[in-house]
């Protein structure tokens, strides 16, 4: 495996830090989970997704701020309304890519488990 190879792997990771962190955090898990059950494209507001899982208002907002700065979660606003909905293709794109290549760098290794 090559230096440069390792390089652009780690740029990859790095720019995909928020993305991992973000989905990491089971509440997170829950709350998109929740968005997606509702089955209501046009978004939730926090109050309506902190209900569905169970959690204050001030926590679903911190939640949906570390979301929407990963880019998963997106807003809209009406009025002084605003509505969060699951939006996150780009984001989880970049990371599928960042894994594929992961997974393609470590087919290059030799077998080091021992077993024959």
């Amino acid at each position: 495996m090559n230096r440069e190879e390792v390089a652009l792997l780690a740029r990859e990771l790095r720019r995909n830090r928020g993305t991992l962190t973000a989905l990491g955090d089971e509440v997170r898990q829950h709350l998109m989970l929740a968005m997606l059950e509702s089955g209501r494209c046009e978004g939730l507001r926090v109050g309506e997704i902190a209900a569905r899982i169970n959690l204050s208002w001030p926590a679903a907002s911190h939640h949906l701020r570390i979301l929407r700065d990963a880019g998963i979660v997106s807003m809209r606003r009406e009025g002084t309304r605003n509505y969060y909905y699951f939006d996150a293709a780009e984001s989880l794109d970049g990371l599928i890519q960042t894994l594929v290549h992961a997974r393609a760098l470590l087919r290059t290794l030799p077998d080091r488990s021992g077993e024959e």
